[in-house]
């Protein structure tokens, strides 16, 4: 091999002797070169038809003196391994800008700037020094589906990213890479693409390439993005032989801790951790300071968790500085001896050990051996056939066998989709599956679709060695484990002395000339039948039991399987008798050494439980311990007869046979209100009083309901329904209560009254939280909306509540807050104040609501995290208060010290408005005026965006991606088929009643305002009053809404829309019903019919009554991204944050007397399902965030709105830069 080769041993002698340094976060670097859109075409790509700015792998190219003095900044700050900038330098991530033709010269360039800087630096600072050529993990998952109406769907596929891989690699070596990393692996599928590819550049190059490898935990649940644990990625990606495993990115370094540490203990090779700076703020914005991360992985490595360090998003080159400085001296992570385990995976590790129990194969997924399962996949009956692999691993399969061989199947494309279908369903994938074929074309397409380590089912010598040895590397490549049938050129072993020489001889070949791991071979010797009336075959049973043994001993670390459901192959037709033999030829095979064997996981008898005189009748036949055993166990055999049910194995117990207490708790937990009511009064008969059964049984459930959700373990949807059954049964037993004298009081966690502040009236986070509360035993009193600071603080006082929560959605519920905290300070309270909200923010929070009150006042950012901050400032006040104080004094020195770039001023901002080409100015609209619309909600329903509704619910992701979740999809499909049930009753049966208004007028600009013809026929002009940028970065222009209206002749529209007439009555029903789940549901979904009831009133706007875009034909998912012309911003929204021009929309459509949608004095809209805006129509026209202003602008705001600086400062609190 080359000098990759001394490489290696230059790379393990710098690990075997110090903590190696990785370099850090390349895109922050390079956003603090502030470059814009030309910066990014350079001359090369001057011309080119699509954006470029953030295509920062283009860089290499286009500005290579910039990536080559990051690069030089990482050098001086102590790196040992510097990454090409690469991350998107892959055919799928640059397709985004149609430049998935450039691969192979973006890894080439990024890896020749890379080598330059190093070795540039080298020659005058002596030190080991490597480049790492980067494979980041593209912007497409091989394992989940894009579809959510077609879950088997996959938008690339694993032969497109070896292909992409192979590019990349290739050219990162010819640059001048050291060693290959991929990293940030959020789908292992697609890092098993990358490890193949990279197998394969070795190969044809005949070279030794060191590969780094680094998974990302995205969540606290300690998962990957497509649904995999760190110990299951690691066993995936483990045959590659890496120099090291790692983690980075996603989480912040004290996130990682727990992971590293598990990553550590198990990994018999080097580990790396290059975790963010932090999590991201409100502003998706890393704060952690360098000294703040170092001293974290100052603390890993004191505990020895690593070999490698560095840092990822939002680290630079001081974050990498300081933590040369903290790690240097630490003594390097000892790597473990590697365990003497097969390591399989599915979303879950699976360690087969040599003293472990028998390991089930799952036999029903398999079209030869189950009749069932083959008329299910030949009906395209695929749901069924999925059913088929649930109840396999319910029933204690570890593993299951998954066989498309039949003659009558496109078998290719059979197993391609269940595999891809099962993928999605994580209690089905927990598991490995084993391919299973007899065709190498077919077990090749199975392994191109599993992210685990797999089992290869199988591969033999009957077609010669040379076969033989191919299929096995290329299973060696994809990183699968192996069956090896004992078969060879001659045909089957049938007995023992051939069993015994085909397996030692393919051991030999396997370990020697192939280098599989030998814990990575299965042995299967034949189980054939017994009992067929040939005497021949009375040895079969015997024989493969003796094999085990024996093979074991001559064939050290492999492992021994079997279809067992062969030997009892004579007897079909009674399953009682069948049983009887697997159970028996099992006991004593498994005594010999067989590790696992392809079974019906539920139909497996107890060998003890066997009768006696069918078990001694089984042994002579399994055993051959008599000639007459044959005829002894068909004379038997009528006394078992069966019609195919078993009367050995055991019946599962139906939940409903629980006792009380258990069915009441699996009600809590699974959600289900069917039999709540009989049996909470099934319990109260038998408990000394009432209150007993809330304090017992309902509670027991939901202190499991809680404590799941705050493990990670249940999620939103399934609180929500937990907690209409809690009150549907507290309703039931609350009369029994009141009419006992004594019946005494329920003992709660704390008493909390919660409210949306006056003025605003969204309240669907407030009602979760509250839910969510009352989970775990909180007495919640909900004020509800439009809620005036007396009323919160009076009832809080007289029911002396432990806790105070407020919520808020607009703006101008901040300036609220901050009010009721001051009116708590005068009313000398000590009640902790909770603060929650989309407009809330820990740093508003700690600047301007805490100072006001000398009280505890806490954050909530959502749900999830509601229930422990309330626990703590009940159980620990003191203490949390503490901490809480400290970190509000943190944040308000962080927030004051903080960097913030000048302003330009006013005078300078309005000389840099942006120039807009106002010939291309649309032409009159077809319908001056004003339009009324009404529009069905079949009409409204396609244009819904649903991505809003599930980040409702607290499942973050996009949509329909969260639905194939791993570990969310579950969950969230069940959320989904929920909405769609009261979503077909709501458009059914007609719940909202849409009612929209919209106006397109003549206006023009008039400096910073736009002057708007009334339609009323008093050719009086309407003022609105707009804002603009004063960000001072170069060449950037300073926007204003005024600017896309020419000073003549130009147009405008406005618009004001309601989803929420009608849903009052429905909300009752539900809340009457303790039902908040279908409550939410349908609040959540009046929020979504109001959202696409804007989006189709601005597609007609634009299509029929301006009809400037009469021939657009944009489907819903390019309307949701934009891609029309023209934009609709909403007062309140960064475009135009003061809520006042709502006035002016409402005076401009008599919005109120029209469709009957009024403002609050906060002016939010009520009914709150509401969206209104402006309607801009020029080609030019953007949205934009306006971001800070200064105090010369806001004076001129003022005089032009003839109001004074005080007015308009509280409107523009949130803008306001001084």
């Amino acid at each position: 091999m080359n000098s990759l080769t001394s490489i290696r041993k230059k790379l393990v002698g710098l690990l075997d002797s110090q903590i190696a340094i990785l370099d850090g976060a390349m895109g922050t670097m390079i956003q603090a070169y502030d470059l814009q859109e030309k910066d990014y075409r350079g001359k090369q790509f001057s011309n080119w038809s699509m954006d470029l700015k953030g295509n920062n792998d283009l860089l290499s190219i286009t500005q290579p003196k910039i990536i080559e003095a990051i690069h030089k900044e990482f050098l001086v700050a102590g790196a040992n391994i510097i990454e090409t900038n690469t991350f998107n330098s892959n055919a799928p991530s640059m397709a985004d800008y149609d430049m998935a033709d450039l691969v192979h010269d973006l890894n080439f360039s990024a890896a020749q700037i890379a080598r330059k800087a190093v070795d540039n630096f080298k020659n005058k600072n002596p030190r080991e020094i490597f480049v790492a050529g980067v494979l980041g993990p593209t912007n497409r998952t091989c394992s989940l589906s894009p579809d959510v109406e077609d879950p088997s769907f996959r938008n690339i596929n694993f032969d497109q990213l070896v292909e992409t891989f192979k590019v990349a690699t290739s050219a990162l070596l010819d640059g001048g890479a050291d060693l290959i990393m991929v990293e940030t692996i959020f789908d292992t599928l697609n890092a098993k693409a990358a490890l193949f590819a990279i197998d394969i550049v070795a190969e044809e190059r005949n070279v030794d390439i060191p590969i780094m490898i680094s998974g990302t935990i995205t969540d606290a649940s300690g998962r990957t993005l497509s649904g995999q644990t760190t110990t299951a990625f690691w066993h995936s990606v483990r045959h590659a032989k890496p120099i090291s495993i790692g983690l980075n990115c996603a989480l912040g370094a004290a996130e990682l801790r727990p992971f590293l540490q598990k990553l550590s203990q198990i990994a018999d090779c080097y580990v790396s951790v290059h975790p963010n700076a932090g999590l991201p703020n409100q502003f998706g914005e890393y704060d952690q300071t360098p000294s703040e991360m170092a001293t974290i992985l100052k603390e890993f490595g004191e505990e020895g968790l690593y070999n490698i360090v560095g840092g990822c998003c939002g680290t630079t080159a001081e974050h990498i500085e300081v933590i040369k400085s903290l790690v240097k001296d630490f003594t390097p992570r000892a790597i473990p001896a590697s365990p003497k385990s097969m390591l399989l995976s599915g979303l879950e590790p699976l360690e087969i050990k040599e003293d472990n129990l028998f390991i089930n194969i799952g036999e029903r997924t398999n079209v030869t051996g189950s009749a069932i399962f083959r008329k299910l996949i030949e009906a395209s009956d695929y749901e069924g056939a999925v059913q088929v692999a649930r109840q396999q691993v319910e029933n204690g399969a570890q593993i299951i066998d998954i066989n498309m061989d039949e003659g009558m199947l496109d078998s290719i494309s059979a197993m391609i989709k269940f595999l891809n279908l099962i993928a999605g369903e994580p209690d089905i994938s927990r598991v490995p599956f084993m391919v299973d074929s007899s065709k190498w074309e077919i077990l090749e397409a199975g392994l191109k679709c599993i992210q685990g380590k797999a089992v290869v089912n199988s591969i033999s010598m009957k077609e010669g060695e040379r076969k033989f040895v191919e299929q096995a590397a290329l299973v060696k490549r994809y990183g699968a484990a192996v069956v090896v049938m004992a078969f060879d050129e001659q045909g089957q072993a049938e007995t023992l002395k051939r069993k015994i020489e085909i397996c030692k001889r393919a051991y030999t070949i396997l370990t020697e000339k192939v280098g599989l791991d030998p814990l990575d071979i299965i042995f299967d010797p034949n189980i054939f039948a017994v009992a067929t009336g040939i005497k021949e075959h009375n040895e079969y049973g015997l024989s493969f039991i003796q094999a085990c043994a024996e093979i074991k001993k001559t064939c050290p670390g492999a492992s021994l399987s079997g279809g067992l459901s062969n030997v009892s192959f004579s007897f079909r037709g009674n399953n009682i008798i069948r049983e009887a033999m697997h159970s028996v030829f099992l006991y004593h095979a498994i005594k010999n050494g067989l590790t696992m064997a392809i079974v019906n996981a539920g139909q497996l008898a107890i060998y003890d439980d066997l009768p006696a005189e069918l078990r001694e009748a089984v042994e002579d036949v399994i055993l051959n311990r008599r000639e007459d055993a044959t005829e002894r166990l068909l004379d038997l055999a009528p006394k078992f007869a069966s019609d195919n049910s078993s009367s050995i194995s055991s019946i599962t117990q139906d939940w409903r046979s629980l006792n009380i207490n258990g069915r009441l708790n699996h009600s809590l937990i699974s959600g289900i209100d069917t039999f709540v009511i009989e049996d909470v009064e099934e319990a109260r008969l038998s408990a000394k009083k009432p209150l007993d059964v809330i304090e017992g049984p309902l509670m027991d459930g939901m202190n499991k309901v809680g404590d799941l959700f705050g493990a990670g373990k249940m999620f939103l949807p399934q609180v929500i329904k937990s907690a209409r059954v809690m009150k549907k049964a507290v309703a039931y037993l609350v009369p029994f209560i009141e009419e006992e004298k004594g019946g005494g009081e329920m003992q709660s966690n704390g008493k909390m009254v919660i409210a949306t502040v006056k003025g605003d009236v969204h309240d669907i986070g407030k009602n979760i939280v509250g839910v969510v509360l009352q989970c775990n035993n909180f007495e919640v009193i909900d004020l509800g909306v439009m809620v005036p600071t007396a009323k919160i603080l009076d009832v809080a006082e007289k029911e002396k509540c432990d806790l105070i929560g407020l919520s808020g959605l607009i703006t101008p519920s901040l300036d609220e807050m901050v009010g009721v905290a001051k009116e708590m300070e005068r009313r000398k309270l000590s009640i902790p104040l909770l603060i929650g909200g989309a407009t809330t923010s820990p740093a508003h929070t700690s600047v301007k609501i805490e100072p006001s009150y000398s009280g505890t006042v806490v954050y909530v950012k959502d749900a999830s995290r509601a229930v422990g901050v309330a626990k703590r400032l009940v159980s620990e006040h003191d203490v949390y208060a503490k901490e809480l104080s400290i970190a509000h004094a943190n944040k308000r020195e962080a927030y004051a010290s903080r960097a913030q770039s000048p302003l330009r001023s006013f005078q300078d901002a309005q000389s840099r408005k942006p120039s807009l080409d106002m010939s291309l100015k649309p032409a009159a609209p077809l319908k001056l005026g004003i339009t009324e619309l009404n529009p069905s909600l079949e009409e409204l329903h396609e244009f819904i965006d649903w991505m809003p509704y599930f980040n409702a619910w607290e499942f973050s992701g996009r949509f329909p991606d969260i639905l194939s979740d791993p570990i969310k999809g579950p969950e969230a499909r069940k959320l989904w088929d929920d909405t769609q049930a009261i979503l077909k009753r709501l458009m059914n049966e007609k719940w909202l009643h849409p009612k929209g208004v919209i106006g397109l007028f003549p206006a023009r600009s008039i400096g910073d305002s736009i002057a708007v013809l009334k339609a009323d026929g008093s050719n009086e002009e309407l003022l609105l009053h707009c804002l603009r940028q004063q960000k001072s970065r170069e060449e950037l222009d300073s926007n204003s809404l005024a600017d896309f209206i020419d000073d003549q002749d130009d147009y405008i529209g406005a618009f004001a829309v309601t989803a929420g007439h009608g849903i009052d009555e429905y909300i009752k029903g539900f809340e009457a019903d303790h039902d908040d789940y279908n409550s939410i549901i349908l609040k959540a979904l009046a929020d979504r019919f109001a959202e696409a009831f804007a989006e189709w009133a601005h597609k007609k706007v634009r299509c029929e009554l301006w009809g400037y875009s009469s021939e657009e034909d944009l489907n819903n998912d390019e309307l949701i991204k934009e891609k029309y012309q023209g934009i609709r911003p909403a007062p309140g929204y960064p475009s135009c944050p003061d809520h006042r021009l709502k006035l002016n929309i409402w005076e401009l459509l008599s919005v109120e007397k029209t469709i009957d949608l009024t403002l609050t004095e906060s002016l939010a809209m009520w009914p709150t399902a509401s969206v209104s805006g402006l309607y801009f129509a020029h080609p030019q026209s953007s949205y934009f965030q306006l971001g800070r202003i200064d105090k010369d602008q806001v004076e001129e705001y003022s005089k032009a709105r003839d109001e004074s600086m005080d007015e308009n400062e509280i409107w523009l609190a949130p803008v306001l830069g001084y």
